[in-house]
């Protein structure tokens, strides 16, 4: 198989995961039995497939990513406001060039008494997709020190809608590529979207 008929099978694969996610929360089925399932298909691509962020060495050492436990507090169900600036940004990702993603929308939600805000951004180019990039303040000890992502849709990673309202649940918060090793290069999350408090949700830093 090419490299390329790999990735389409990855990521055909990923989003059949997130997939699941969605229609599982509309059929009313346990929330921490389908992150416990989603998890280990993640693993299962991680350990396996050959489009991994892994290298091989790393495949065959892994048994498995580290999360945090389930907390249900730390799902939201969140009206998008459209009322930012749509300003863009631009990451330089090396042998990818530059990637700009502008500002479309803010969700907001409150933990632990905390008021907190993440901008959504478009990333543009050919098709496009939102991205939802964040940092919290377990990043460098915790978690991956450059941040975490929650949504991807251009890699299928889509937690859905419920009418006007978006899914933001940091249980399916997760590490970007190049948290895994050098090899890859990834957008860092913006200093707007760099939270002050701890999000003890999602996958923990990685120790391969």
């Amino acid at each position: 198989m090419s490299s390329f008929a790999d990735l389409w099978d990855y990521r055909s694969r990923v989003g059949d995961l997130y997939r699941r996610v969605r229609q599982g929360h509309e059929s009313g089925a346990a929330a921490a039995e389908l992150c416990r399932q989603f998890r280990d298909g993640r693993d299962a691509l991680f350990r396996t497939h050959a489009q991994s962020a892994l290298d091989e060495a790393q495949r065959r050492a892994i048994r498995g990513l580290a999360y945090f436990g389930y907390d249900p507090a730390l799902r939201f169900l969140v009206p998008i406001e459209t009322d930012v600036e749509p300003e863009v940004l631009e990451f330089q990702l090396s042998a990818d060039g530059i990637v700009r993603a502008q500002r479309f929308g803010r969700v907001r939600f409150t933990t632990d008494g905390h008021a907190c805000a993440l901008s959504l951004f478009w990333l543009l180019g050919y098709g496009g997709g939102v991205f939802l990039p964040f940092q919290d303040a377990t990043g460098g000890r915790e978690t991956y020190g450059g941040g975490r992502y929650l949504l991807d849709t251009i890699k299928h990673a889509d937690l859905g809608r419920v009418g006007d309202q978006v899914v933001i649940d940091f249980n399916y918060a997760y590490n970007p590529s190049c948290a895994y090793n050098p090899r890859w290069v990834c957008p860092p999350s913006p200093q707007e979207n760099r939270l002050t408090i701890p999000i003890r949700a999602g996958e923990l830093a990685f120790h391969g």
